[in-house]
């Protein structure tokens, strides 16, 4: 990609009539920088570089849609093919130990969470990680966009990330996934013990063919797990906490309780009370997948 990047500067430039130290001068960098562009050696191009070549060069915002793949080549290789497959995964189930999964991150939670253990050499590095992101989370919006379920760890919720005013805002965001019928969110109280992802984190991706991979992470790596056989424990791992977390109706009104700080006034009910009270969503449901509202999924089976 970072060739393609820098061969489509060098064939816009010629057609501008420009060399490399005049658009060096436009674009304030010296004219090396350009060389190593268009070679695709050296550094690789900055966000605000590419906005600043797409201005001189009038590419109408080309180089600053390809720039998002040139940055994810700096991505060590499980990771980039981690998030190859989720660009066309068709149905993504994460289970989160610490933070809120990056595609249901605010602006500002995204930006506190990559802040932390992070060894960005600039607030110009920090803010192309946040776009980046961020761009990822666009796929939730596209005719293609796929079904995501999300169980989170009460820990996630505890956490003020960002402090009060940070975390207020990203609890309301998980609190409209009620009107997204494409998301699920589930939360796994702490009630609930020990579990076999404890310490990590953990995602599922169906692919379009029917396929799956998983991808367990951890504070300092991640690994990408393509074997079958291992994928199935893995997805079996995953539908046991899934059983094992809130209802979502459940689970957004424990979000709602957190958000206004008064949980720990109400009584969360007990294991056989959440059965029974999920076995009547579900017969009501007349055996349909339930969500947040209760709402049934035509066409779906009940999700464990």
């Amino acid at each position: 990609m970072a060739a393609l990047f820098g061969a489509r500067v060098r064939r816009l430039r010629t057609a501008a009539g420009l060399t490399q130290a005049e658009l060096g001068d436009r674009t304030h960098v010296v004219s090396t920088r350009i060389t190593q562009i268009e070679r695709a050696s050296g550094a690789k191009p900055t966000l605000e570089l590419a906005r600043a070549l797409d201005a001189a060069l009038g590419a109408e915002d080309l180089l600053v849609e390809l720039w998002p793949y040139v940055y994810r080549e700096a991505f060590p290789d499980w990771s980039r093919k981690f998030m190859e497959h989720a660009e066309r995964a068709v149905t993504v189930r994460q289970y989160a130990a610490h933070v809120v999964p990056g595609l249901l991150q605010t602006e500002d939670y995204a930006r506190a969470v990559l802040r932390v253990g992070r060894t960005l050499g600039s607030e110009e590095q920090l803010e192309e990680r946040v776009t980046f992101r961020l761009g990822r989370q666009e796929r939730l919006g596209m005719p293609d966009r796929p079904e995501l379920w999300v169980v989170l760890d009460e820990a996630v919720l505890r956490r003020p990330v960002g402090g009060q005013g940070v975390m207020h805002e990203q609890l309301e965001r998980l609190l409209r996934t009620r009107a997204e019928p494409h998301i699920t969110v589930q939360v796994l109280p702490f009630d609930q013990g020990e579990h076999e992802v404890m310490g990590g984190s953990l995602t599922v991706l169906t692919m379009p063919d029917g396929s799956e991979v998983a991808y367990t992470e951890g504070a300092h790596y991640g690994q990408l797990i393509e074997d079958p056989v291992e994928v199935r424990s893995f997805a079996l791992t995953y539908d046991r906490l899934r059983a094992a977390a809130l209802p979502p109706l459940m689970s957004l009104d424990m979000i709602r309780s957190v958000r206004e700080d008064n949980h720990r006034g109400a009584k969360l009910p007990s294991r056989s009370e959440r059965r029974r009270l999920a076995q009547e969503q579900l017969q009501q449901s007349g055996g349909g997948r339930l969500r947040g509202g209760g709402r049934r999924v035509p066409g779906r089976r009940p999700g464990p």
